[in-house]
């Protein structure tokens, strides 16, 4: 093979998992309260998450971390994992749902070519929560490359719809 390897455009990201510091917590956070179902149990050890019946989105295990403390916010390792809605309308329902849990977020953002809720799990993870905007309504530069963009997202018009 010869040249520079390009992944198929085909290629998507199938699942986080995720070392957790106690399941149950956990499982209240992505069942619970963002409605993912189980597919998988493994003891009390392990549990594998999906939207739609797929074998696993969201990966849970206590293997190596077991009463640990949270995330840092510093250092190497994961920044968030996101998930993404199909549309609006679904991003509006998550949204609520958090709302009405009291779940603090940690930002918003309209990044152009997409909306985006911010939350930590109940270990500190990262979670992005969004939707795609049609793609023919990205911003784009001079030379026809993507420009995203971080600011603020209208909450008050997303929870409208």
């Amino acid at each position: 093979m010869s040249g520079k390897y390009k992944v198929p455009s085909e290629t998507r990201i199938g699942h986080v998992h995720l070392k957790v510091s106690n399941l149950e917590k956990a499982l209240k956070f992505y069942r619970d309260i963002l409605g993912f179902e189980i597919t998988e149990r493994i003891g009390e050890q392990a549990v594998f998450l999906s939207a739609g019946g797929y074998h696993h989105h969201i990966g849970l295990n206590t293997w190596h971390s077991e009463g640990a403390n949270k995330a840092p916010k510093s250092g190497v390792g994961l920044f968030h994992a996101a998930i993404l809605y199909p549309t609006r309308k679904e991003l509006s329902n998550v949204t609520k749902r958090l709302f009405e849990k009291g779940y603090p977020l940690t930002g918003a953002a309209d990044h152009g070519v997409s909306e985006a809720i911010y939350l930590d799990d109940p270990d500190g993870n990262g979670v992005e929560l969004y939707w795609d905007k049609p793609r023919e309504e990205w911003p784009t530069k001079a030379d026809g490359s993507i420009k995203m963009y971080t600011k603020r997202l209208d909450l008050e018009d997303l929870l409208k719809i």
